[in-house]
């Protein structure tokens, strides 16, 4: 008799997530290395660490840089959106890239369907492309962000 290995869907979305977290991070480590913009004894920061805190626009989400300088070149970011908190259209010199860890996170870009992202959902944005989101959980969305570059935000209307 041939057995079967059976995995839950919500396993192999874990999985996957987590997948996608750990090529993320490599590519990240491996395209900045040689820049002076990781620290040359590594970073670690618990979650309960990650100073967060709310900088600017849109004005309900709060961020915390955990590496790089976005002023210099390539940084990663937690980003942390109550309920219903909505960033606008805009676009970044740098190429985005994000990756949910808790919530549902309706994103979108343009060219492109809408797509809602759980936790492991992955999104890229290229350089200049028109994107969005806005958490649609009835919790907090918590989400990591890289750049590969410099960071530059251009909003598609002046914000409020």
């Amino acid at each position: 008799m041939k057995q079967r290995n059976v995995i839950s869907g919500r396993t192999t979305k874990m999985l996957l997530g987590f997948a996608a977290l750990m090529l993320l991070l490599a590519a990240f480590g491996a395209s900045s290395r040689g820049q002076g913009q990781t620290s040359p004894h590594g970073v670690v920061t618990p979650l309960a660490s990650a100073n967060l805190v709310f900088d600017g626009e849109p004005a309900c989400l709060k961020v915390a840089r955990e590496n790089g300088d976005p002023d210099k070149g390539p940084s990663t970011f937690l980003l942390e959106a109550p309920s219903g908190c909505v960033v606008p259209p805009h676009y970044h010199t740098a190429e985005e890239q994000l990756i949910v860890v808790r919530g549902d996170v309706l994103t979108g870009m343009e060219g492109m369907a809408e797509a809602t992202l759980g936790p492991g959902g992955f999104a890229m944005m290229p350089s200049k492309a028109m994107h969005w989101f806005t958490c649609k959980s009835k919790d907090t969305c918590l989400m990591f962000v890289t750049f590969d570059r410099t960071y530059d935000i251009v909003w598609a209307k002046p914000q409020k």
